[in-house]
């Protein structure tokens, strides 16, 4: 069952109106309450998208949290925590090349979703490469009536297209794109009641599809694709 527990939601919202380090130290036990049922959460998420999706295999729950800790060093924001628990279930954890399936607890912006995010140029050669080998399988997952209605695709763009590939089918917009990740939102209540499970279940069977895909291209051999 996976329902986050009201505390985890008080425990953010303050930390959105006090993100310093005097008030999370002076609130380091609501902090350790609330990643405790977190971890928690995260170990039956994981069984949850396994139950679906084996490909994940049997990751950590530690590996696929998400530190709250920011790196401030080359941002203007130097909020130090991030306002949100996030965990991804994904083969090898949070550091995993492999698609995978997220949700993100944060106040008025929660949201589950999946596919691949910092994608090396090596791995982004591969999808756009077996997107233009099987255009035709890509567009049904990513444009499937079901996937378009309840998800939305990271707009992550070139304003051309890459060179090295040839255009001119249906669906190859698609080789612009810098990263193919997709999720939908969820509200607060939602995330805090029994039907989260049940949500989310149907979220990876509608999103699964699209991880298929990218997990293939990723698994291909180098050798095989276009050089820009």
């Amino acid at each position: 069952m996976i329902e986050a527990q009201p505390f985890i939601f008080d425990f953010l919202h303050d930390l959105q109106v006090n993100n310093n380090r005097e008030w999370f130290h002076a609130n380091k036990h609501r902090y350790d309450e609330a990643r405790a049922a977190f971890e928690e959460l995260t170990e039956e998420f994981i069984k949850l998208v396994a139950s679906i999706d084996p490909s994940i295999g049997t990751p950590n729950a530690k590996d696929c949290i998400y530190r709250i800790f920011r790196d401030i060093r080359f941002t203007n924001d130097k909020t130090p925590y991030k306002p949100n628990f996030c965990c991804v279930a994904a083969l090898g954890g949070r550091k995993s090349r492999w698609p995978g399936y997220y949700i993100s607890f944060e106040p008025n912006n929660c949201y589950f979703g999946g596919g691949i995010y910092c994608v090396t140029p090596e791995d982004l050669k591969r999808v756009r490469t077996e997107i233009c080998n099987f255009p035709e399988e890509f567009v049904a997952a990513v444009e499937n009536p079901q996937f378009k209605e309840r998800m939305w695709f990271f707009d992550d763009q070139l304003k051309t297209f890459p060179k090295g590939y040839e255009t001119g089918f249906y669906g190859d917009k698609y080789l612009k794109y810098r990263m193919f990740a997709w999720a939908t939102n969820y509200s607060d209540d939602l995330c805090q009641s029994k039907e989260l499970t049940q949500t989310v279940a149907n979220d990876i069977k509608i999103g699964k599809p699209v991880n298929d895909f990218l997990r293939r291209a990723l698994d291909a051999p180098e050798e095989e694709h276009i050089d820009f």
